[in-house]
């Protein structure tokens, strides 16, 4: 698990590729679930929430808040 540190410090590019690499993370999940073949379903919650991290971080970056 990357803490939130670790994300601040980087760049908006390593961000988005991170994000993108969620967000198909999430679909493998998710589809897992539908196939009843994830066990543990707090996965697609933790995953779910670092899509919101990430794209918090990457709207901060943008508008220079941090």
């Amino acid at each position: 698990m990357v803490k939130l540190t670790e994300f601040r410090n980087m760049s908006t590019e390593e961000l988005t590729k991170q994000l993108e690499d969620t967000h198909q993370e999430l679909f493998n999940l998710r589809f897992r679930v539908s196939t009843k073949q994830l066990a543990n379903h707090r996965e697609v919650r933790r995953v779910r929430r670092k899509v919101a991290r990430l794209k918090t971080l990457i709207t901060e970056k943008e508008l220079g808040i941090r």
